[in-house]
């Protein structure tokens, strides 16, 4: 039920950016964690997972041991304003 939930939110995440405009693909290892690869003019921008947190579910963009020092390197993933969110975030990151 985890990997179905995690799937769900990556999709609606997929949709929401594709009307903002941005290119995205889901991506379905065969092994491992399905992920949303953000894509820019120069390659990929992104690779987006969702993780389950105690409080709900995130979207992270980090990898796992950035995820342990660093705040604010994710979005709830049921906010209304999600892609939004992480796409402010990616960008900006992206330049600096």
């Amino acid at each position: 039920m985890e990997q179905q939930t995690r799937f769900i939110h990556l999709v609606r995440l997929g949709w929401d950016l594709r009307t903002l405009g941005v290119r995205s693909s889901l991506v379905l290892p065969v092994a491992g964690d399905p992920v949303l690869e953000v894509h820019a003019a120069a390659g990929i921008l992104a690779r987006i997972t969702a993780v389950r947190r105690h409080r709900g579910w995130v979207f992270t963009w980090r990898p796992w041991w950035a995820r342990l020092w660093r705040r604010g390197a994710w979005v709830w993933a049921e906010a209304d304003n999600a892609a939004d969110i992480v796409m402010s975030i990616v960008v900006s990151e992206a330049g600096a």
